[in-house]
């Protein structure tokens, strides 16, 4: 895949996924626990909870509530930029790695364009 192909993925936070926005912008990740096992321990009155919760740091979390299913990761890449500056540098190949992270391995988006 090419830079500008690259810079063109869009991409959608997964229906399934529930998460909460604080007060300054730190989102909040809540992945239900109701696997079988998880299920039976807590009926033995073992104190499971429901969620786990997963805080993102004020990057990710800036990140994560921009997307929307409409921009594009260079969208992203600049409105990050105007945020942050030089603080967020490299900036593509950080936000790059963090989206295909939430992608991929903890399915938190998913690509609807590329």
């Amino acid at each position: 895949m090419n830079n500008e192909a690259v810079l063109n993925m869009i991409f959608k936070i997964c229906d399934n996924v529930e998460y909460e926005i604080d007060k300054k912008g730190i989102v909040t990740i809540l992945e239900k626990q109701d696997h079988k096992v998880q299920q039976f321990f807590r009926k033995l009155k073992f104190k499971i909870p429901m969620y786990k919760k997963v805080e993102l740091d004020k990057y990710s979390s800036y990140i994560f509530s921009q997307i929307d299913g409409e921009k594009t990761v260079k969208d992203l890449g600049e409105v990050l930029d105007l945020k942050y500056g030089k603080e967020s540098h490299p900036l593509y190949e950080r936000l790059l790695l963090f989206l295909n992270h939430i992608e991929v391995n903890c399915n938190y988006i998913e690509k609807i364009s590329e």
